[in-house]
């Protein structure tokens, strides 16, 4: 239906995944970080049933791109599709940095957060909205680059601290140089054929969360 509808959509189906995973996690009363992270994998692998079925269904000459695109990759991206991406990013990120406040609130809990005038409930809500906003529309030109957006805001904590002035700008620079390094290597290694992206952010996220949770034992 044009280039428009393509962020368009992309953001639709991001803010119906993750009101999805609020509706669930409200049932089963999940309001710890770690179990509404659970909820989100559960939901995400559900989703992606539903692709694969879709997949399985369509036409198998448009299956290629299809699995290309849920893999990530840059290859796919055109310039002139740059302006979408960069207007919502713009946006979003100076709507992030001025309440970096109230997002350094909601870190230490929803009581704190409340008793300091935050309206905990709508404030979480929107996060969640604009995150959805920037993930739906970078997913529709990029694909699904997965691990980046897990993994690199913990390496800018252990360099910047906690506060989200600096987490925010840290972790968009951290992981812009991160995912250029990903692309250089994903068009090295198996030259001339160009592997997506997600493959090599999967295998060294999940290599980094190994590390991570022996950190955390020790």
């Amino acid at each position: 239906m044009g280039l428009l509808t393509v962020p368009l959509f992309a953001f639709v189906g991001a803010l119906g995944a993750t009101l999805t995973v609020l509706g669930v996690s409200r049932i089963a009363k999940a309001t710890s970080a770690d179990r509404l992270v659970l909820a989100g994998v559960a939901i995400s692998f559900i989703i992606m049933a539903a692709a694969n079925v879709l997949i399985f269904l369509g036409d198998p000459k448009a299956s290629h791109t299809v699995v290309f695109w849920m893999l990530g990759g840059l290859g796919l991206a055109q310039w002139e599709q740059l302006s979408y991406p960069f207007t919502i990013l713009v946006l979003c990120a100076i709507w992030l940095l001025k309440n970096t406040n109230q997002l350094n609130a909601m870190t230490i809990g929803d009581e704190t957060a409340a008793t300091l005038g935050i309206p905990v409930v709508r404030f979480r809500l929107v996060v969640f909205v604009v995150g959805a906003l920037i993930t739906g529309v970078m997913v529709a030109f990029s694909g699904i680059i997965g691990f980046v957006g897990l993994m690199v805001p913990h390496i800018a904590r252990m360099i910047v601290g906690g506060d989200y002035i600096r987490v925010l700008p840290a972790s968009a620079l951290i992981g812009s140089i991160f995912l250029l390094w990903a692309d250089i290597a994903a068009r090295t290694v198996m030259a001339p054929e160009d592997m997506p992206i997600g493959i090599v952010t999967g295998l060294i996220g999940g290599v980094f969360f190994v590390w991570l949770l022996g950190r955390w034992r020790a």
